[in-house]
């Protein structure tokens, strides 16, 4: 059975390694990335079966990639999880006022948390949106 692949989308080295060792000891298949833009493209090339995606990067950071994620008809129906020290209540607002001034809002993510991500809590969240 093919294992499912999960794009990481994430600036801190440190957390990168965690994220992918526990994807990857878990049956998944882990590819990572360091900021939006790159991850943008990581996603039309590999079209994951997840992305985890951090919410402050430098650039190109995760919010501006996951609007574009969730604009794009080949992309905007992979499950994201956004992981970020920004607290979801913040995050929430923030959406709210960039839906604001737009035609098509832009769903909230299929799952937030904060950092730091507890180990059994990503890897719930995980299985319980691609098993």
């Amino acid at each position: 059975m093919k294992k499912k692949t999960v794009l990481i989308v994430e600036d801190e080295l440190d957390m990168r390694i965690f994220i992918s060792t526990l994807l990857e000891t878990s049956g998944y298949q882990p590819v990572i990335t360091r900021d939006g833009k790159e991850g943008l493209l990581k996603a039309r090339d590999v079209f994951p079966d997840l992305i985890i995606l951090d919410v402050m990067m430098p650039g190109e950071g995760g919010v501006e990639m996951y609007r574009q994620l969730k604009t794009d008809q080949s992309l905007c129906d992979i499950p994201v999880i956004m992981l970020s020290a920004i607290a979801k209540k913040t995050f929430s607002h923030y959406l709210n006022m960039v839906n604001a001034r737009l035609k098509d809002p832009i769903p909230d993510p299929d799952a937030y948390i904060e950092k730091p991500p507890e180990a059994e809590e990503l890897l719930k969240m995980t299985t319980t949106l691609i098993g």
